[in-house]
């Protein structure tokens, strides 16, 4: 098995050339686990280097290897991936990015692995390419993955969660071009369509984005939208 490196450090070897994304898998299914590792270990720039069955096995595993991606199925034995979720995040200085891997897209479960803290999700029918493409885009987190699904899993769940005063309190706290910005983001654009939108610079935006989520308490897009929906900043339809 390969041995941890510091998980956020991308850089090594001459010319600090960039290392591989190194992935960590949890499936209870072998055989997934199996053809997961199998795309992702095809990638010249990524690296598959723990897999776990059980969500009680893959909380220490993520903990000692300190991966950039955890790929997180939804349902495991002893700790479901939304409990395995919450106690990666909650144990780990600089956590890795998590995406959830489901069979079904509109599963509450899936909005609740976003809220505790999840980067996005992968249905199971997914093929190799959007497998490959989805691990690229979390890790590289300058937009939303798959951003009309998690706008209906929001609409959908969070409608009832969402009060007039945490619409205060969260206008309170952005600034006005922020609150334009997360209106942009809940879109889903990426930086540089939010830039173009706005007629500012990427750098302006990224500045934004990172004031956004400072502000809202939460460490991704992902997340951020999420907030802005439960507390009705942004309301369904």
């Amino acid at each position: 098995m390969t041995t941890a490196q510091d998980g956020d450090d991308r850089r090594a070897g001459e010319g600090d050339a960039p290392r591989p994304l190194r992935i960590v898998l949890a499936d209870d299914e072998q055989m997934v686990r199996s053809a997961l590792r199998a795309i992702l270990g095809a990638e010249g720039d990524m690296e598959v280097v723990g897999e776990a069955a059980t969500g009680a096995e893959a909380v220490p595993l993520i903990r000692a290897l300190r991966p950039d991606i955890v790929l997180m199925d939804v349902r495991m034995p002893e700790i479901d991936g939304i409990r395995a979720t919450e106690q990666v995040l909650a144990g780990m200085d600089r956590p890795p990015r998590i995406i959830v891997v489901t069979t079904f897209e509109n599963d509450a479960s899936v909005y609740d692995a976003l809220r505790a803290g999840a980067s996005g999700f992968l249905l199971k029918r997914s093929g190799a390419e959007d497998l490959v493409q989805a691990v690229r885009l979390v890790a590289r987190s300058d937009s939303l993955l798959f951003p009309a699904a998690v706008r209906r899993l929001a609409a959908r769940h969070a409608g009832e969660r969402a009060a007039e005063d945490a619409v205060r309190a969260l206008r309170a706290r952005l600034s006005e071009r922020e609150r334009a910005v997360l209106r942009l983001m809940t879109a889903g654009m990426t930086n540089a369509e939010i830039a173009e939108q706005l007629g500012v610079g990427p750098a302006t935006v990224k500045t934004h984005v990172a004031g956004v989520l400072a502000k809202l308490g939460v460490r991704d897009r992902t997340q951020a939208v999420i907030a802005a929906y439960e507390c009705g900043f942004v309301r369904p339809g």
